[in-house]
């Protein structure tokens, strides 16, 4: 097999929630060029159907769109039994769905606490679990959560005062490398992407505050691009990686090495 051959995702069935807008975006057409099959799901169900006929358009590729509150067990469950159903097996997932919430310690409201904790952690549990039942039948299988370099440790309170945030993207990291020892046996991959400051609409007010700040401890010199979660994601996703479990691929400019 070809060194290219290893990147090729034909046949292959991907899981991207939150997929429609954003950097799940990026990742839903970057699975799709590459060959891959792509659901594409979270609360909107309208932009899921926007992205899922763009990548069936420029793709060629079959794409469904699926209505998920990834905090509800029976949306993700049906999630994963339409795809099962439609497409026989569940090859790659990606756990993008996430939410935030600027506040200080000492004003974050409890619910707002909640909300972030319970989309951005206990949803990426829900996915797994569920769509590793079928991964586990099958014997394969790779799972790939959305973390964030703010998971490392604490971030500048001037830009970035995201304490629930930060704490859910830490243990998601968390997360990501004990179900790599869990699911090894069972030919499962999993790893997860820690990004850096894209231009997104989660990131739109935090950039409006500290952007000149970040690119002063960005080595590039820039924030992420359009294009920067492409190669990351493809080599998790596909036969390139099989080798790899339990990392956190970081993808921020090299602000990390400061």
């Amino acid at each position: 097999m070809g060194v290219f051959d290893f990147f090729k995702l034909d046949g292959k069935t991907a899981i991207v929630s939150g997929g429609a807008r954003g950097l799940g975006a990026q990742i839903a057409r970057t699975l799709a060029e590459a060959g891959a099959n792509v659901v594409v799901c979270s609360r909107k169900m309208d932009a899921c159907e926007e992205m899922s006929e763009k990548l069936e358009t420029d793709y060629g590729v079959k794409s469904i769109p699926l209505e998920c509150d990834v905090t509800k067990r029976e949306d993700v469950q049906n999630v994963i039994e339409e795809t099962v159903k439609t497409f026989g097996a569940i090859d790659i997932l990606v756990n993008n769905s996430g939410a935030t919430w600027g506040a200080s310690v000492l004003d974050m409201p409890s619910e707002a606490w909640e909300k972030v904790i319970n989309v951005n952690v206990t949803g990426t549990f829900l996915m797994s679990q569920e769509a590793g039942k079928q991964m586990v039948e099958q014997k394969r299988g790779k799972i790939i959560n959305i973390a964030s370099t703010a998971g490392f440790g604490g971030t500048d309170p001037r830009y970035m005062d995201t304490i629930g945030y930060n704490t859910s993207k830490g243990a998601i990291m968390t997360f990501t490398k004990d179900l790599a020892t869990k699911w090894g046996q069972h030919n499962i991959n999993v790893n997860a992407i820690a990004p850096g400051f894209f231009p997104t609409k989660m990131s739109k007010g935090l950039l409006a505050l500290g952007q000149d700040k970040i690119l002063e401890s960005t080595p590039l010199n820039r924030l992420g691009s359009d294009d920067d979660m492409k190669g990351p994601v493809l080599f998790l996703a596909s036969g390139a990686s099989d080798y790899v479990s339990g990392d956190i691929l970081t993808v921020d400019g090299g602000a990390h090495a400061f």
